[in-house]
């Protein structure tokens, strides 16, 4: 079995920053790519960026491109994201995923809440 455990969420200020943490552990697997997710209250969960594992490439959801950065941390087995100049829209519980290929999300974190405050 794999578990991702986000860690970083918490309550900030409108044009703050943030790092989310996301860490794989227990068995060895194939994995295509990573990726964060959000969901707020009473909205469906949201793409938010992805990292491909053979090659870094990144990929962004239009609304924190330009604020938002994922990153990875192999030898830590870990997936970063950061996350700049927060809007309170940006509010929301942030999920990691792991992909085994494009289209099978395998595994799931338990997420993490960032609050925004205006």
């Amino acid at each position: 079995q794999v578990q991702l455990v986000e860690s970083g969420g918490g309550l900030v200020q409108a044009g703050d920053s943030l790092r989310l943490s996301c860490a794989a552990s227990g068995r060895t697997f194939s994995r295509y790519a990573m990726d964060w997710f959000r969901q707020a209250p009473g909205k469906e969960r949201e793409f938010v960026a992805c990292i491909i594992w053979s090659d870094g490439s990144t990929y962004y959801a239009g609304s924190v491109k330009g604020r938002f950065t994922i990153s990875r941390d192999n030898a830590k087995n870990t997936v970063y994201l950061q996350m700049n100049s927060l809007k309170p829209e940006d509010t929301a519980v942030y999920y990691c995923a792991a992909r085994s290929d494009r289209t099978s999300y395998d595994y799931w974190g338990q997420g993490t809440q960032v609050t925004v405050s205006s």
